[in-house]
């Protein structure tokens, strides 16, 4: 085999293939930089609609346009070459019909070169991802908690506690059934989480749910720890990168104003070195 025989990427096939193998790995990424170090380690880079809260601070996930996802859909592309790439469909981009989704789903796909679209949603949107998969469009479903529902949920609140498990459970069920290749489990209690994934015959990617996930997805920013005041209870810290960076720049700023920076070897002389010349 050539040395530069390209890597084959991750494909949603081979994502299905996984259900209750080796877990899956996956994680956010809304830059090159930072898909580049997701690509060595990961099987999926998710451009998730999270980037309009953790890059662009709004205060929740609604205000994001399908310009901003095929935006950091493209900057992703171009750092990952082996991990699968899908991207979220935003708000009010694929709710309103199945042609709609369509319409949009396409226009990403083919902008930024992504395997899959990821939308919220269970029974509700099942018809919706029926639809897309007919006709192509590769889909990860998501239940539980919607971020995308956040003022009719009434915030951020774990979802199928109690006499709500049903719902949760019928949700997964449906997108199963739908054509969805797999479906994120959000803020969903431990038991149920593990119900649900040996229930339904996709792999399921948790993100507060339970260890017998399938596999499990974080924002990335959140599990580097690039936030200092912000510890979401199903987040595990892999590094305090926001304290680190903190530091730099109060170093930095200090060096400036104590004239310490630039040093001598900073700076250009006037003249070259005779030797240069």
């Amino acid at each position: 085999m050539s040395a530069n025989t390209p890597v084959r990427p991750v494909l949603p096939a081979d994502i299905l293939a996984r259900k209750g193998g080796e877990p899956l790995v996956c994680l956010t990424a809304y830059t090159t930089p930072v898909a580049r170090l997701v690509d060595a380690h990961c099987d999926i880079a998710l451009v998730g609609d999270s980037l309009g809260m953790v890059l662009h601070g709004l205060p929740s996930t609604l205000g994001v346009t399908l310009e901003m996802m095929i935006l950091h859909g493209r900057a992703v592309a171009r750092g990952i070459s082996k991990a699968m790439l899908v991207i979220d469909m935003p708000f009010g981009s694929y709710e309103e019909s199945p042609a709609q989704a369509f319409r949009n789903a396409s226009r990403v796909l083919g902008e930024t070169g992504a395997a899959a679209v990821k939308l919220e949603g269970g029974q509700h949107m099942a018809e919706t991802i029926a639809f897309l998969v007919a006709r192509g469009v590769p889909v990860m479903a998501h239940v539980g908690l919607t971020p995308q529902a956040v003022n009719t949920l009434g915030g951020y609140k774990v979802q199928g506690r109690d006499a709500d498990a049903a719902r949760v459970a019928l949700d997964a069920q449906a997108v199963a059934a739908a054509g969805a290749f797999s479906v994120v489990l959000e803020k969903v209690p431990d038991g149920l989480a593990r119900r649900i994934t040996a229930d339904i015959a996709i792999p399921t990617i948790g993100i507060g749910a339970s260890v017998d996930c399938d596999g499990q997805i974080l924002v990335v920013d959140d599990m580097l720890g690039l936030f200092t005041d912000f510890r979401p209870k199903f987040v595990k810290r892999y590094g305090e990168l926001g304290h680190a960076a903190d530091q730099a720049i109060a170093a930095y700023a200090a060096d400036v104003r104590a004239r310490r920076f630039p040093g001598p070897e900073h700076v250009f002389p006037d003249t070259l070195p005779k030797a240069a010349k």
